[in-house]
């Protein structure tokens, strides 16, 4: 029985793994909806989710009411930011076109490649389909944020290493989901990695050596701890 058939509402299967990329955690589900409940976002929230809206004319400005902008004070890779932005404004436009941190690609645009995803609380999300209103005071690292100045985070190391990539474009998201799978306990075996790095496309292929690296890697965050 499909869910949307289903009277008692029961949530299926891959509707956690679903809210874990999309809300990070229930908790930020929760503040999402008490959020939006008083922004324009509200008006359109079904298409917003679904990753049909574009926010180009918002970011340049146009058509965006003074009064429907909202403040909100995140920590990016480390640094406080306050911002004043338009409510519909994806996570990952507010990254890529108010913090000119380009690192996290937009792929698809629907949550369904990972080529945009970043780390929120340490946790992985698909930045395209959050709304940055949601994670007011909560901590972004993106794919800029894993080094530590000239010397680069083991799994970056590690991708270097094996040959994890080939356009790269994929690559930022990679690299993050790649971490918080080690952090998450979910990097044990061969089919454990590939199993919930299935999130994250690659169109050239370099699956095999993609987990290489995150073996490679494990072992080296578990010294660096």
């Amino acid at each position: 029985m499909s869910e949307e058939n289903d009277p008692t509402g029961a949530a299926g299967p891959d509707d956690s793994l679903d809210e874990l990329l999309i809300f990070g955690d229930r908790e930020t589900r929760r503040r999402f909806l008490k959020q939006v409940a008083g922004t324009s976002a509200a008006l359109t929230l079904g298409p917003h989710l679904a990753g049909f809206y574009r926010l180009e004319a918002a970011t340049a400005g146009a058509g965006t009411d003074p009064d429907s902008m909202v403040d909100l004070t995140l920590t990016i890779n480390g640094a406080p930011q306050k911002l004043r932005i338009d409510p519909r404004t994806s996570l990952l436009d507010l990254l890529r076109e108010h913090l000119q941190l380009t690192g996290s690609k937009k792929g698809c645009d629907h949550g369904q490649c990972g080529a945009c995803t970043v780390l929120v609380n340490g946790r992985r999300i698909n930045s395209c389909l959050s709304l940055a209103v949601v994670h007011d005071g909560e901590q972004i690292t993106t794919i800029e944020g894993l080094a530590r100045g000239n010397k680069l985070h083991p799994m970056q190391a590690a991708f270097v290493e094996h040959d994890g990539f080939q356009c790269g474009y994929c690559t930022p998201g990679q690299i993050c989901s790649a971490v918080a799978c080690v952090h998450e306990g979910h990097a044990t075996n061969d089919a454990q990695i590939r199993e919930f790095m299935s999130g994250n496309l690659c169109r050239c292929g370099a699956y095999p050596n993609i987990v290489d690296a995150i073996k490679e890697a494990r072992s080296r965050m578990a010294y660096n701890a």
